[in-house]
């Protein structure tokens, strides 16, 4: 029995009333969609909000009222989560951070080797009366190695971290490892403790800030006994302010005079100077840095750039240190040359 035609018409003249009623009120439609009026704000904290509200009355059964855009309460500033702004370069090297350990050992100048360093001169004057007394010959190749470990630790500090007690031991070698003929020694290690408090200041200078007031004493040394024994002592006041990625310090010092019958160097301030300046820039996760200092009434002293790439290994980092001037190490203390190495390092200061 073939199915009767009059459901088909039965069933359109509904649809068409449906159809119709739909394209003539879509304003209706929407008025009744819960938070369908907050489409119109701007403004995304408030629409957050006035979606907020008017859902929220739906699910408890009662009638959206939705407030115009001006009337939705708006998240107070404090309300607000803002990204917390990069720690400085100074307060993480030097441990300001309220959340730093109060005492710890950590990496303090840099820790590098330079597999290949040459010089324009090596310096052989200083050993001639001991080459001469072992009746050897001095062979010293202008290409050694070089290589320096240094730390630092905090003793003490306050709970604010703004104060703090350090020491510090810094070593620097220079091995004359391509030298076979004379069993490659070590051509000059130099030994400096330090001991020195550190302060924050905490002080905005025209856009910089003044983040590190350190003054302690240090003492620096080649450790070796006459004629080629190199020593001196120093009270030092060192400050640092930064900007972004630059980091710059000024180092002044004054020597403690030793008595002139146990001074290996008493002229060593016309080439080592009062201070020094050094400038330290990270920029894509290299940094480069430019030591000065000198005597400006002997017009003596010494310039040194460094370039720490980013980590090319696990942490090692590739190292350029390019040197001149007058004392790259105490047996150098007044032979000007002019020494550049490749190598690699685990740090650089920050």
């Amino acid at each position: 029995m073939r199915p009767s035609s009059s459901g088909h018409q039965l069933r359109l003249p509904g649809l068409i009333v449906i159809l119709a009623g739909a394209a003539f009120a879509p304003n209706v439609a929407r008025a009744e969609t819960p938070g369908a009026q907050c489409l119109e704000i701007a403004d995304v904290e408030a629409r957050l909000a006035c979606f907020d509200h008017a859902i929220g009355a739906a699910v408890h059964g009662g009638t959206a009222a939705v407030s115009p855009p001006s009337a939705v309460p708006k998240p107070a500033p404090e309300d607000v989560p803002v990204a917390a702004s990069p720690a400085s370069l100074i307060d993480s090297a030097w441990g300001f951070l309220p959340d730093s350990q109060r005492a710890y050992v950590r990496l303090h100048q840099p820790n590098y080797i330079l597999l290949g360093r040459y010089t324009t001169d090596a310096n052989t004057e200083p050993y001639q009366p001991l080459f001469e007394a072992f009746d050897e010959v001095a062979d010293f190749k202008n290409v050694e190695a070089k290589f320096q470990l240094s730390v630092k630790g905090r003793l003490l500090t306050t709970d604010d971290r703004r104060w703090g007690l350090w020491f510090a031991y810094t070593q620097q070698n220079q091995w004359q490892l391509y030298s076979p003929d004379i069993s490659r020694p070590f051509r000059e290690t130099n030994y400096m403790p330090e001991i020195f408090g550190s302060f924050r200041p905490g002080v905005d200078i025209g856009g910089w800030q003044w983040n590190l007031l350190n003054f302690g004493y240090t003492h620096q040394s080649n450790g070796r006994s006459d004629p080629i024994s190199r020593s001196w002592d120093r009270l030092f006041v060192e400050a640092g302010i930064e900007r972004d990625n630059f980091v710059l310090l000024a180092r002044a010092w004054t020597r403690i005079t030793e008595a002139d019958y146990e001074d290996d160097n008493p002229d060593i301030l016309d080439y080592y100077g009062h201070g020094e300046i050094t400038g330290i820039y990270k920029w894509r996760d290299n940094s480069f840095t430019l030591m000065g200092r000198g005597n400006l009434s002997t017009g003596k002293g010494a310039a040194q750039f460094t370039w720490a790439s980013r980590p090319l290994l696990g942490p090692l980092r590739g190292y350029l240190q390019v040197f001149t001037g007058y004392g790259e190490s105490m047996i150098d203390y007044d032979w000007n040359q002019t020494t550049i190495g490749v190598g690699v390092t685990l740090n650089d200061r920050f």
